[in-house]
């Protein structure tokens, strides 16, 4: 489940809620071209401007059409009180792992942060993947966080940001992490910009903000390529670029070279 190439799908909404017919759709869609996991819910997915019943309702679709590929649906909320209530409608709809993002309005403390992803793991009977998201959520993990929070039974997967484009600093960036983590928690990476060399550097799995635009393509010619431990990621990712380019002006998780999805 945390290895290989995860899928961020949007939540198509309307004015009316989510659009359940469009989601389910882009989830068989995902489906069809051979993903290995779907991150329901995640930054890519607007969890943070839906209601619960919303957020239940996307959970319950999402495993739905997944068919037998694992769903890990995101959890994140203001108050631990929510989160909880997240993890209880995501467990319920069958999720495979929950995605916790530390969510703020005032600035947290590692202490809070590790708090939040103890008292969750303390309501959990699936897996927890935690989400280190600095340019959405403004929270910053240190490697010793990460260490700390690795030793709860239920983290089975810490998602960083972007590795270094240089393969020797990104193998370097994700050993330095491993050295502090428990080896049943493995490591994967977000933005597809350096997804190819974040994999040859020795990361578990990637994130992608951008399979969910061109999947059957991109999951065949980038996830090949980096199974082949094609050197160049460029001449992987390069035909992608106009797609990238008229997506450029977006903001946030959904700016395709923003270091989150």
């Amino acid at each position: 489940m945390f290895t290989g190439l995860s899928a961020f799908p949007l939540t198509p909404s309307t004015d009316d809620g989510i659009d359940e017919a469009a989601y389910a759709r882009l989830i068989r869609r995902l489906i069809d071209a051979g993903v290995d996991s779907i991150g329901a819910l995640g930054s890519t997915g607007s969890y943070a401007y839906l209601s619960r019943e919303e957020r239940a309702r996307a959970a319950i679709v999402a495993v739905e059409n997944a068919g037998d590929v694992p769903v890990i649906v995101g959890v994140g909320a203001l108050r631990t009180p929510d989160v909880l209530c997240h993890v209880e409608d995501a467990q319920n709809a069958g999720a495979s792992a929950v995605l916790l993002a530390p969510m703020t309005y005032q600035p947290l403390t590692d202490d809070e942060v590790f708090g939040l992803h103890r008292d969750v793991s303390a309501n959990l009977s699936v897996p927890l993947v935690v989400y280190d998201n600095p340019g959405t959520t403004d929270f910053h993990f240190s490697d010793d966080l990460h260490a700390r929070i690795a030793q709860l039974s239920s983290v089975a997967s810490i998602k960083i940001p972007p590795v270094s484009s240089d393969v020797d600093d990104a193998r370097a960036r994700i050993a330095g992490l491993r050295a502090l983590i428990p080896s049943r928690v493995t490591i994967g990476v977000s933005a597809d910009g350096t997804a190819a060399t974040g994999l040859l550097a020795g990361a578990d799995n990637y994130h992608s903000l951008f399979a969910k635009v061109l999947a059957a393509e991109y999951v065949e010619t980038v996830a090949a390529g980096c199974a082949d431990e094609v050197k160049d990621e460029g001449e992987i990712l390069d035909q992608f670029w106009p797609v990238w380019a008229f997506l450029i002006n977006a903001e946030g998780s959904m700016h395709p070279q923003t270091p989150t999805i």
